[in-house]
């Protein structure tokens, strides 16, 4: 039976490669926690096609588990760095994000967010050297010869590795702070005017106050903060090359950009040919719950349930707001499944039950499920779209925020400050998105959206992987932007030409104005005189 099995599955992966034209070699260059999920999700659907997956894990790996048996292979480099010393940098990064850096002043906010996001790029910067120096290793994927590279943008290193192996290149990104790799190294346009900058919280629907506050930000991001030690990085990408570059410049030679998001979430703004949206790959139909959870569920009778999970980065929190958070739970009348990994709050009410991992995705598809309460990662918010669930966003950190407020303003969530809200802010937010019929109205209209499109954003992604791997590149779809520097792009030349132009002839104009009238008047004035 084994046999016949084995023989099936290759069976599929012969009739994936000839209806693809091609069974192409994938090296990934990952990230950890969520960012791994999404990347993963395509990976698993490669391998269903026939191609040959090799991810570039390090000893110091978080998810990525070289051990568990995978039809994705993995090639593991020593680094110096040891697990727990990479998971304590991601929880030292969060806590400081949540609870110590100040949300109410502009400039000290992101000052520290900048040091923070700088700690995390000597991290990375650190896997890549341990990647890129070492010889064996290095040899053993150029004697692979891959056909495409796949990396997510926030972990430098992918664009790199696919330079000296003179490979093609793909990102998988969520966003960069600012759109600052979109923008510098992608190459798309972002108008001010109504496309918001990522993090300022604004909608495309913007005041003229709201306008200044987005060039604001706009003028920030492109000037003053880094998301990376940039000149750090362009040294050892000079060093690494033998020959002046910088990480910009290798990231612009990407040929396609696999953001993940859609306009069921976005807010309408320009593309480029080779940006397409996949938001939601990740997604898919609702599967029966466990006997003991679906029992919890239907207790809950006419009221149904409340998911509430702060995502896997965030299982425990600090003991006053796990009282304040479980005090306000415990007043609906709602079965609340709170995924919590900590001391169990004193004021945890009978309709509440604690988990350490909720199948968050079959409970969001469940039909007795009336709201989600999350931190606002992309990935949850994403299956709530899917499933049709309005929600309560509680944002802790990084881009969740502005997740919310995209959601806020297409009228499926409310939001709260998780530092500063009470136990009644909380009720109170809960039964408005509960009670009020207009966002399950509106997240229902957005599940429609998402769900409505030509093909699905997972065989989207894949058939863009695969299309670069057919064509060697997509450099077709590169718009020349690429080629021009920031005073070209922006038609500073052509506009300080044609000023110099304008000036000169009006100077050519005066000049001869200046001759006629003294060489016609000044006659007639002697005449006069006479």
């Amino acid at each position: 039976m084994a046999v016949k099995w084995t023989a099936a599955f290759l069976l599929l992966q012969l009739s994936c490669c000839f209806s693809s034209g091609m069974c192409g070699k994938v090296l990934v260059w990952p990230t950890e926690y969520s960012h791994w999920i999404n990347i993963k999700t395509i990976l698993d659907e490669l391998v269903q096609r026939g191609h040959e997956v090799t991810v570039l894990a390090s000893s110091a790996s978080i998810l990525v588990d070289p051990s568990k048996t995978s039809a994705i292979k993995f090639e593991v480099y020593p680094t110096s760095l040891t697990k727990d010393d990479f998971e304590g940098l991601f929880v030292k990064m969060v806590n400081e994000w949540i609870y110590d850096i100040p949300k109410d002043s502009f400039w000290t906010h992101f000052s520290q967010v900048e040091k923070l996001t700088w700690k995390y790029s000597e991290c990375v910067q650190k896997l890549c050297e341990d990647v890129v120096f070492n010889k064996k290793l290095m040899k053993k994927l150029q004697d692979a010869k891959f056909d495409v590279v796949l990396a997510d943008a926030v972990s430098p290193c992918g664009e790199l590795l696919a330079e000296i192996l003179k490979t093609p290149l793909v990102y998988s990104l969520r966003f960069s702070p600012g759109y600052s790799f979109e923008k510098h190294s992608g190459g798309l346009p972002f108008p001010p005017s109504y496309v918001p900058v990522i993090l300022s919280e604004l909608s495309d629907r913007m005041t003229f106050m709201e306008r200044v506050k987005n060039m604001i930000y706009v003028l920030y991001f492109d000037f003053w903060f880094q998301t990376f030690n940039m000149k750090k990085w362009d040294r050892f990408y000079s060093e690494v090359l033998g020959r002046p570059t910088t990480l910009y410049e290798m990231m612009g030679k990407a040929e396609m950009w696999l953001i993940r998001t859609y306009w069921d979430f976005e807010f309408p703004r320009p593309l480029l040919p080779n940006v397409e949206f996949v938001g939601g790959l990740h997604c898919k139909p609702a599967k029966p719950l466990s006997q003991e959870i679906e029992d919890f569920v239907q207790s809950s009778g006419e009221n149904g349930v409340v998911v509430f999970s702060l995502g896997s980065m965030v299982s425990s929190m600090k003991e006053e707001r796990a009282n304040v958070i479980a005090a306000a739970l415990a007043q609906l009348p709602q079965k609340v499944l709170w995924r919590f990994d900590g001391k169990k709050p004193d004021t945890l009410g009978s309709n509440t039950q604690l988990y350490k991992w909720l199948p968050q995705n079959d409970l969001l598809g469940h039909p007795k499920t009336k709201a989600f309460v999350t931190h606002g990662g992309a990935n949850g918010i994403y299956e709530a779209i899917y499933h049709g669930v309005p929600m309560l966003g509680i944002p802790l950190f990084g881009e969740q925020a502005d997740n919310m407020a995209h959601m806020r303003a297409k009228g499926a969530a409310v939001t709260l400050d998780f530092t500063t809200m009470s136990s009644a802010d909380l009720l109170s937010a809960l039964k408005m998105v509960i009670n009020d019929p207009i966002y399950k109205e509106n997240a229902v209209r957005l599940s429609k959206i998402h769900h409505d499109q030509p093909m699905k954003p997972l065989d989207r992604a894949v058939f863009w992987i695969e299309f670069v791997m057919r064509h060697g590149g997509a450099k077709h779809l590169r718009v020349a932007a690429h080629d021009l520097s920031w005073a070209q792009y922006h038609s500073l030349d052509v506009i300080g030409f044609l000023l110099a132009c304008g000036a000169a002839v009006m100077f050519v104009i005066t000049k001869c104005c200046l001759l006629c009238y003294r060489k016609f008047a000044t006659p007639r004035k002697k005449g006069k005189q006479e």
